[in-house]
């Protein structure tokens, strides 16, 4: 039996995000699992339920160095890149970096920007590093996107391409509080003061030790048997027009690492898969069928599971 692993700093962010983001902490624990599996984030949901929030919280207690992209329709990909400016005094051009150059970048409502500018994150999110004017410049390490996006059904959004929602490890939603913590957000104290108030838990060296650490966490054959079920179910079944890619699968095996990691074990287990499961896979099925369109993230999941077998 291997021993299990101790996390007192995640578990610390944890705690002091939940009194922050009230009411949210399975949200939270996905977020941070995320990240720990090398992963980028998109929060799709209504405006003013807590998205840019979370994200100023979480580069907070990690003391991640923060950028804030506010995506509109009249973006271009230099404004998130950089661009290249003529210096009199050199008689050269002098690259001034773009807002991409951070740990923690905040993208947010991303779909209220034109695909052209969408895809100036792909190689971001995807090498970690951007191509400009023939030169190839490396991203910070870590380096995590947490895009929000609003309803596709809101005026004024552009659908994101299949090509970068697939760039997302999870997708998730957070939701309107419950009747306590609104009431313990309308009669507490402002949440942006409070933020103000967080002291980073961790440093940007234990967060790279974390995320080797998820890569060691043990995945037994039978495990990787149950991934495999998953994924052939969705690519047979007749409820979704496209399965999920092998780049899923992987997804899906990272994230239920982390979330191992998260719960203390060095070994993951089905009920992890299962766990991170609604974050990671409704968001790269296309569904076929009219009752299906209409299905959330964690009622398409909860149909996967029940129509695999455990091993």
């Amino acid at each position: 039996m291997r021993s299990p692993i101790s996390q007192p700093p995640l578990a610390e962010v944890i705690r002091q995000a939940g009194g922050v983001i009230l009411g949210k902490q399975h949200q939270i624990r996905l977020s941070l699992a995320c990240l720990l599996a090398r992963g980028h984030l998109l929060i799709e949901d209504l405006p003013g339920v807590g998205k840019t929030t979370l994200a100023h919280v979480l580069a907070q207690l990690l003391g991640l160095q923060f950028q804030r992209i506010q995506f509109t329709s009249d973006m271009l990909p230099a404004d998130i890149i950089g661009v290249s400016v003529f210096d009199r005094a050199t008689g050269g051009f002098t690259f001034h970096p773009g807002p991409i150059f951070a740990q923690l970048i905040l993208a947010d409502e991303v779909n209220r920007a034109t695909p052209k500018a969408q895809s100036a994150l792909l190689e971001a999110m995807e090498e970690r590093q951007v191509t400009t004017e023939g030169a190839t410049r490396p991203l910070p390490s870590p380096f995590f996107v947490i895009a929000t996006q609003n309803p596709s059904h809101q005026i004024g959004t552009f659908p994101l391409p299949e090509s970068q929602l697939d760039r997302f490890l999870m997708r998730i939603e957070l939701g309107y509080p419950d009747h306590a913590a609104e009431r313990e957000l309308l009669s507490g104290a402002d949440r942006r003061a409070m933020i103000a108030d967080l002291v980073p838990c961790m440093a940007v060296g234990e967060i790279a030790l974390l995320q080797q650490s998820v890569t060691r966490v043990h995945v037994a054959d039978a495990l990787i048997d149950y991934t495999q079920a998953l994924v052939a179910h969705t690519r047979q079944s007749p409820d979704y027009q496209v399965g999920l890619s092998p780049r899923a699968a992987l997804a899906l095996l990272a994230a239920a690492r982390a979330w191992a990691l998260l719960d203390g074990r060095d070994h993951a287990l089905p009920e992890d898969i299962q766990a991170v499961l609604p974050a990671v896979a409704p968001h790269r099925l296309r569904q076929a069928g009219e009752t299906l369109l209409r299905l959330n993230a964690a009622q398409i999941a909860a149909r996967l599971i029940e129509a695999v077998p455990l091993p």
